[in-house]
């Protein structure tokens, strides 16, 4: 395996940006799970923050992401993003992606408007906007000869020198094992520079949003490796995914609640008012905690979601996707109003970085999802996700490119994959079987409301199955559902440990034992 400059781990906004930018100053390689294309990116739905209309202003888009974010937003890194946002959706655009334009001026793009957000500001292509990013990006990056793309790779461990004994000082970063899931072979990919870019850790919960992906690998290979972690606790439930048997992890976007859609019970009558005075604009963590209240205690399933009152041509035209996913279930949304539950959607916490996406081992960066770079805070504001992950792949390519330029030396001579007595996989029940405890202990002890006594059995029974799984390691070859396994268990003890440690209710955090804010010991980020 040839020695990259760049090495990228995972494949969304944040990956593809980078690595479009990486390859006119070098090689790159690309470590994907599935096919290039597959990545929570390409499942956002709402669309892009940014500051676009004359009515609108960066100071008004800091202080929504500011309040959403319960206090605990780095107001720099709020501001950067913002004020450098725009610039970086233009670039988008001259790579194709192709966003709405408005019917009576098409001229002008359409902007959305979403919960906790003043003014609209979000650009959207329908409600397809993440494919649609991915197509552009994806097309881009396949077609340039300085990017090597290895589909069905799992990233494995971190190549770091100190860890192996070949420091130099400070730990380095200098690439990683990944198995390629369809030989079973493990390979050794060296880089001058790496990026982590591989979402969130959806699958950690029983029910969410996510792709099946989403199982929080990057987060765990970096903790292994010795980096920081912050705000775990922080994890945003959407509050409408399709409550249907056959409908797996499909999202309805809050960008409906934006254009006049209700909630109500299922007996009748609306009920937000009750909850908040935005009603259906209010921030996501007090309307998945709304929903999730009706439900516990009137014993219902679900809760309905009626956008009927804007007509059918309008509902078709401005959200085409999920006209046709409810339509396929026999849920005609122009007529009907549509089940919906909460799910976990979104991971505000991550490995800690700096402005430029760098973390505390050098040569090894952070974007998207995976990273906490003090942006949303104990919240994050709707459709400010990708505006940061395209943000910060810029900068983080910015920063290792002149990292780069100025280092020299060859990287240490690590050495390859030892399988040592592992044997073949006899029964992956024992997978199974420990993959659906931690996703349902997870849902029902550490989910959108919580407690000391739920967090207690969280906390015991987690350590016991990190152990097992921890045997399970050593004791067999690797396959993907073993990496993944194994990442989702460490990534659940780690949230646990952060629920426990905070003290109060913040932001998407709430523990019915201390169920108010405290500035005075609190307004600080939770760090393990």
């Amino acid at each position: 395996m040839p020695h990259y400059d760049y090495l990228v781990l995972g494949s969304g906004i944040a990956g593809l940006s980078f690595a479009a930018r990486a390859a006119r100053k070098g090689r790159v390689a690309i470590i994907t799970k599935r096919e290039l294309e597959e990545s929570n990116t390409a499942y956002a739905q709402g669309g892009v923050a940014a500051v676009w209309s004359d009515d609108d202003s960066f100071e008004k888009h800091v202080r929504d992401t500011l309040a959403a974010g319960a206090g605990l937003c780095n107001e720099e890194a709020v501001r950067v993003v913002v004020e450098e946002g725009p610039r970086r959706i233009e670039e988008l655009i001259e790579l194709g992606v192709r966003f709405s334009h408005k019917e009576e001026a098409p001229e002008d793009y359409d902007l959305g408007l979403e919960g906790g957000h003043s003014r609209r500001r979000v650009l959207h292509s329908a409600d397809r906007t993440g494919k649609e990013i991915v197509r552009a990006l994806g097309a881009k990056v396949r077609a340039d000869s300085a990017i090597d793309v290895f589909e069905q790779h799992h990233a494995i461990d971190l190549l770091i020198d100190e860890k192996l004994g070949l420091g130099r000082g400070h730990p380095q970063c200098w690439g990683a094992y990944a198995l390629d899931t369809r030989s079973g072979q493990v390979e050794t990919f060296t880089a001058s520079a790496t990026l982590l870019a591989t979402g969130g850790a959806g699958k950690v919960y029983l029910y969410t949003s996510n792709p099946d992906i989403a199982s929080g690998d990057g987060l765990a290979m970096a903790y292994r490796a010795g980096c920081r972690a912050g705000d775990l606790e922080f994890i945003q439930f959407h509050p409408t995914c399709l409550y249907h048997p056959e409908a797996k992890s499909f999202l309805i976007t809050e960008a409906m609640r934006g254009e006049g859609a209700v909630l109500c019970r299922p007996g009748g009558g609306q009920f937000m008012a009750d909850y908040d005075e935005r009603r259906e604009l209010a921030p996501r963590d007090i309307v998945a905690r709304a929903i999730d209240h009706e439900m516990k205690s009137s014993g219902y399933d679900n809760v309905l979601l009626d956008i009927t009152a804007r007509g059918p041509d309008f509902i078709k035209s401005r959200f085409p996707a999920i006209y046709e996913r409810c339509l396929s279930y026999g849920i005609d949304i122009t007529r009907q109003a549509i089940p919906v539950v909460p799910a976990e959607h979104y991971m505000c916490g991550g490995v800690v970085t700096g402005l430029h996406g760098q973390t505390s081992i050098d040569r090894l960066y952070a974007v998207g999802e995976v990273a906490m770079t003090g942006v949303h805070g104990a919240n994050r504001l709707a459709s400010n996700s990708l505006l940061e992950a395209t943000v910060f792949a810029r900068r983080a390519f910015e920063h290792a490119r002149q990292l780069i330029a100025g280092s020299y030396g060859a990287p240490p001579a690590f050495p390859a994959w030892r399988s040592g007595n592992a044997v073949d996989i006899e029964e992956s029940v024992v997978l199974t079987h420990n993959w659906d405890e931690i996703r349902r202990l997870m849902w029902n002890y550490v989910g959108i409301v919580r407690s000391d006594r739920r967090l207690a059995r969280a906390t015991k029974r987690i350590a016991m199955l990190c152990e097992e799984i921890r045997e399970y390691y050593w004791d067999f070859l690797v396959t993907g559902d073993l990496l993944e396994l194994r990442n989702i268990a460490l990534v659940a003890d780690l949230i646990i440990r952060s629920a426990t440690t905070r003290r109060e209710s913040r932001g998407l955090h709430f523990n019915v034992d201390c169920p108010d804010k405290d500035d005075a010991h609190w307004l600080r980020h939770t760090i393990v």
